[in-house]
């Protein structure tokens, strides 16, 4: 059984994501939301990171603009940014106990300012 909680790491406006927990069973499917607020332009991105432990945030993926991304973790893990509801919610699937981790959304209007909140799975 795998565990989700939220923590809100920074007041941004920007960067939305309810507070809660989410369980899911090992083999299972979880989807972590992520709304944002603002209009995506090509200077926007949008992230997902995974933090195991004391270790740094990974980059999970990114998507720019709708259909448009690129990713580092596998088939397992999935985005889509659908702009009429300003979503990017994560999808991993096939959950496995080492997928227990806090995983961060950030958007970036700059190449150097990225918007943090969290959620630990």
């Amino acid at each position: 059984e795998i565990t989700a909680s939220l923590y809100l790491l920074a007041q941004k406006d920007n960067v939305l994501q309810a507070k809660g927990e989410e369980t899911a069973a090992e083999g299972g499917t979880v989807t972590l939301g992520c709304l944002y607020n603002v209009s995506i332009t090509t200077s926007n991105y949008l992230f997902w990171y995974k933090q195991d432990g004391n270790n740094s945030p990974k980059f999970i993926l990114s998507r720019f603009k709708v259909g448009e991304g690129k990713t580092e973790a596998g088939d397992r893990f999935s985005s889509t940014l659908d702009s009429s509801i300003r979503s990017v919610p994560l999808k991993i699937q096939k959950l496995q106990l080492s997928d227990s981790a806090v995983y961060y959304c950030a958007l970036s209007e700059t190449e150097t300012e990225l918007l943090w909140q969290h959620k630990t799975v």
